[in-house]
């Protein structure tokens, strides 16, 4: 295995068997999480197992990204068509506006009718997700060379062939950067669903702001930030896979 090969599968395992013994065996950095604990309160998060609350926080995350995704590329692939183009700017206008409005606004709107729990948190990580996809989607599928698409229309293929086989194939890894993107300022936005009772890693985050524990703090940051770390290498190593092909 060649070094820059081994150092991509060690930034992504490392992390994992960090986030693993995190989750399996909180209990051995007790003594660690002590010290930043300046009160007579436990250090370690006992209200709930931190597999549950890691489930429950990238359950979210999936499928708001995936939402979002279906959605983006869909709109992607209709506003680059001919019969579709007229439209680019208002699609555009839209997938804007979800981080126009910050998720903890959108969080506010949301309650009065979908009350508190998972739907809002879906709802605000469905919208602050969609523009990095759509922009993705949209320059990948603009990026097709003429050359290509005439050479694949010579061969007879109809327009539907071609967006199959020849242009998505194309600008899949753009997209994969776009889901990418996106899945990451998810994984960590998500923690603020628990303020509407969200199940998820922000309410050890919020647990330890209230209780002005340190440790509860850390122990939910950390865990947030090494499945962002481990999200992002594992997407980028598909990004880099299909670059190669195409």
């Amino acid at each position: 295995m060649s070094k820059p090969r081994f150092r991509s599968w060690f930034a992504l395992l490392l992390p994992l068997m960090v986030l693993v013994t995190l989750i399996t065996w909180i209990e051995l950095l007790e003594p660690v999480l002590t010290y930043f604990n300046h009160n007579d309160a436990p250090a370690i998060y006992y209200r709930d197992t931190f597999a549950n609350l890691v489930f429950w926080h990238m359950l979210i995350v999936f499928l708001a990204i995936g939402l979002a995704t279906i959605v983006a590329l869909l709109c992607g692939i209709f506003v680059t068509r001919d019969f579709g183009r007229d439209f680019l700017p208002l699609a555009r206008a839209l997938a804007n506006l979800g981080q126009t409005f910050p998720p903890v606004a959108v969080l506010a709107l949301a309650i009065p009718s979908l009350g508190f729990g998972l739907k809002p948190t879906l709802v605000a990580l469905f919208l602050y997700g969609l523009l990095p996809i759509f922009e993705n989607t949209v320059t990948g599928l603009q990026q097709t060379p003429k050359s290509i698409l005439e050479a694949a229309k010579g061969m007879g293929m109809s327009p539907l062939q071609q967006l199959r086989k020849v242009e998505l194939p194309l600008a899949l890894p753009l997209i994969i950067s776009g889901i990418r993107t996106s899945m990451i300022i998810s994984i960590g936005t998500a923690t603020i669903g628990s303020t509407v009772a969200s199940k998820g890693l922000g309410e050890v985050i919020i647990a330890g702001l209230l209780t002005d524990n340190m440790a509860f703090i850390l122990q939910g940051g950390v865990i947030v930030a090494l499945i962002a770390v481990i999200s992002d290498q594992a997407l980028l190593k598909i990004e880099n896979r299909l670059t190669l092909k195409t």
